[in-house]
């Protein structure tokens, strides 16, 4: 990945703390960007919330102090005095040792630590977050420290350095005149996520469908830098008379506590008992046709839609946008490969890289792994559980025994999800009549245009979902067969 990029997508959640080498964060899965995933977002460092960093610097320069503490006794060698501050799940998740030895590779491939630029405050549920910009001899790299709320460190996450990002514009294809927005929130037990409701003009009843993000831990518009995919999804469809349901993820908002038993977790917890809930919730709402209530994933979403739907009857279709058909194990190496290769012979950094996961890779789809047992794949550690829950998961062969239509749209340019998995969709759906399956040839993982060979450093340049996408969801025969209106002529700007 080139240097100034954050990690796309990568395994979600699974340690408390990840300590991110300039090499360690090219290493991204496929699913949608954000902070993160590709199938992708690897870290687990808690993301930031919008719009809190000067209320939460006012209350927090105490532990401002404390993260530069932190940074300056790493410089120092002094791991124990940081080791000293984790919480209970960055003490289970790094055995005395391994922060020295995650330190000690990044300085060697950026260089010796020279000074604190400049530092930032952000909240994300409980944690308080402290970005310290911090100069490397050869890199700035922002520093992300968490705090949980008793000021124990419960998060560290080195990440290339990004100024702060241009607003997000409206596409050219969304109306604002045409729909309104309702903040819901979508409440599944003891957790409570954040959400939005699209809801198009008039009396109804509309379709709906209700957006499962890629992997790691994104905010309801699947935020990556300035772009926000799933926001333009809503809006562009709203404004063609679809309503559009979208939530944070749970673990954006609770990081690691997103299941009852850490040790058991599994995709259940991460991805799919939320989305079967926002079914039901939409489902309930005034002026949705619940006949046609529909599910669209992206990336690590679009990878366990079939899984969703095999257990939810309420939902009568699915979406899958970049969708892989390969374990995600395989997936992240082959991204890993790729990024690598695009400064044309890989370094010997990127190729140990490589290598460690491969070896992650082995393990997790060894015969001897068993419950109870920790995988460090991508720098972070996750339960056995999560990859147990998984293995013999063919999603391609769940969706060819739903009796509901699937749509899949996929680009060209995508190098997380490439079309060796596209094809695997059309070859395992090709006897199944309700299928769907398009390709275009210049959009990316996110369905973004572009040209030439893609790379991560995509994902920070301004842009939208492609209007042809939008068409191409709002003309699905299952979707417009209520008469979906046809998009409000707009002169651009």
């Amino acid at each position: 990945m080139i240097q100034k990029t954050r990690a796309l997508c990568g395994l979600s959640l699974l340690a408390s703390l990840v300590l991110v080498s300039s090499a360690l964060a090219q290493s991204t899965l496929p699913a949608a960007p954000q902070q993160s995933n590709a199938h992708p977002s690897q870290s687990s460092a808690p993301p930031a919330a919008q719009g809190s960093s000067s209320r939460a610097a006012s209350a927090s320069a105490p532990l401002v102090g404390a993260a530069k503490e932190i940074i300056n006794e790493l410089a120092q060698s002094q791991f124990e005095k940081v080791e000293a501050q984790y919480d209970g799940k960055m003490a289970a998740a790094l055995p005395p040792g391994k922060l020295a030895t995650g330190w000690n590779s990044l300085i060697s491939q950026v260089g010796a630590f020279q000074s604190i630029e400049e530092t930032r405050v952000d909240s994300a549920g409980e944690q308080t977050i402290v970005t310290v910009v911090c100069k490397f001899e050869k890199i700035v790299l922002d520093a992300r420290v968490a705090f949980d709320p008793d000021a124990k460190l419960a998060g560290l996450a080195f990440r290339p350095h990004e100024e702060p990002v241009a607003p997000w514009v409206a596409p050219g294809y969304a109306d604002p005149a045409a729909f309104t927005e309702t903040p819901l929130t979508l409440v599944n037990g003891k957790y409570e996520l954040p959400g939005t409701l699209t809801m198009p003009k008039g009396d109804g009843p509309f379709p709906a469908i209700v957006l499962v993000q890629g992997s790691g831990p994104h905010d309801q518009d699947e935020t990556i830098g300035p772009n926000k995919p799933f926001k333009d999804l809503a809006w562009g469809l709203a404004s063609r008379g679809v309503a559009v349901y979208r939530y944070t993820k749970r673990t954006a908002k609770y990081g690691t506590q997103v299941s009852d038993d850490p040790n058991r977790l599994t995709v259940d917890d991460e991805v799919i008992r939320d989305a079967q809930a926002a079914i039901t919730f939409v489902s309930r709402q005034p002026k949705i046709d619940n006949s046609r209530v529909f599910l669209l994933g992206h990336s690590l979403g679009a990878y366990l839609a079939p899984r969703i739907a095999r257990g939810d009857a309420q939902i009568d279709g699915l979406i899958l946008l970049s969708a892989p058909s390969e374990p995600i194990e395989q997936l992240a190496i082959e991204q890993m490969r790729y990024i690598a290769s695009l400064t044309g012979v890989p370094s010997q950094q990127a190729q140990q890289q490589i290598q460690i996961a491969e070896d992650s890779a082995r393990q997790i789809e060894s015969a001897d792994l068993k419950p109870g047992d920790t995988v460090n794949f991508l720098n972070a550690n996750s339960p056995a559980s999560y990859w147990l829950d998984l293995r013999g998961y063919h999603p391609e062969a769940v969706a060819a025994t739903l009796p509901i239509p699937i749509l899949i749209l996929q680009g060209e340019r995508d190098y997380q999800v490439p079309m060796a998995d596209f094809d695997a969709w059309k070859k395992a759906l090709d006897a199944k009549k309700n299928a769907t399956l398009e390709y275009f040839p210049n959009l990316n993982h996110m369905l973004f245009a572009g040209t030439g060979a893609p790379s991560p450093e995509e994902y920070h340049q301004p842009g939208h979902m492609d209007a042809a996408v939008i068409a191409a969801i709002v003309n699905w025969p299952p979707l417009a067969a209520g008469g979906v209106p046809e998009a409000p002529k707009k002169q651009a700007k």
